[in-house]
């Protein structure tokens, strides 16, 4: 998915993220614009997860949610 489609559908797909990872806030998500490795890097921040385990969980999320990141 190119940045541009995922900028357009970022909204959508930070509600998700919200859902998922429920301490992560509005202004932080916006921060992210849809980058995996800066929400990988913030759910590590908030939940104190190894980078290898953000990245599953960041991995499984995708899948699970059909959402794709850049």
């Amino acid at each position: 998915m190119d940045s541009d489609r995922i900028k357009g559908t970022w909204r959508e797909i930070k509600g998700k993220v919200q859902e998922r990872w429920g301490e992560l806030t509005d202004d932080e998500l916006d921060m992210i614009e849809g980058r995996q490795e800066q929400l990988v890097g913030i759910i590590q921040k908030h939940y104190g997860y190894a980078k290898e385990e953000a990245e599953r969980e960041v991995e499984e999320w995708q899948r699970s949610t059909g959402a794709s990141l850049k």
